[in-house]
């Protein structure tokens, strides 16, 4: 089976425009990772959710979110379908033929991928198209400074990530996420 950073290497380098999107994985917002986020040259924004299983496709559903001001607990595809979301779009990308598309709420674009062990070659099929959840661009709702200052950050702790793991550091890695006891 395919390995999900595989995959994701595959839709982004078939389906993604380097020069002209930003393209994020494993990126935090709002209380959840978007498995792959693209932000257009105008701000637009697309999320794609990687579902491998059904059980994992269901759960998705019971995801919450809590209203920092508030204290109202959303589920995360009320708030997404009702344009409460800071991507302008949302998909799920599917082993084909996984989940009927009927079961997939009409908000959500739809895109199937059949990979063949043999020749390791990975096809993707546009099924649906997302709606447009809104017309806010990503920089509208987002602080691009405070954007650019995390993926600066994001990019040094996994730098000493793996420089920690190839060689004996000699200072304390202040990015080592182990929990001391």
């Amino acid at each position: 089976m395919i390995k999900i950073e595989e995959l994701i290497h595959a839709y982004i380098h078939t389906h993604c425009d380097f020069e002209k999107e930003i393209v994020l994985t494993n990126y935090f917002q709002a209380d959840w990772e978007a498995d792959v986020l693209i932000i257009d040259a105008e701000g637009g924004s697309h999320e794609i959710e990687i579902k491998l299983s059904k059980s994992d496709f269901k759960n998705d559903f019971k995801k919450s979110y809590l209203n920092k001001d508030t204290g109202e607990k959303f589920l995360k595809h009320d708030k997404i379908s009702c344009g409460d979301y800071m991507c302008n779009s949302f998909s799920f990308l599917l082993p084909m033929g996984m989940v009927d598309a009927e079961l997939i709420p009409e908000h959500c674009g739809i895109i199937e991928f059949y990979h063949n062990v043999d020749t390791w070659e990975t096809e993707f099929y546009q099924i649906r198209q997302p709606k447009k959840l809104h017309e806010d661009s990503y920089w509208t709702l987002n602080d691009k400074d405070l954007f650019i200052r995390k993926i600066a950050l994001n990019l040094l702790q996994r730098k000493m990530e793996i420089k920690g793991k190839h060689e004996e550091l000699i200072f304390k890695n202040p990015f080592d996420i182990k929990k001391l006891k």
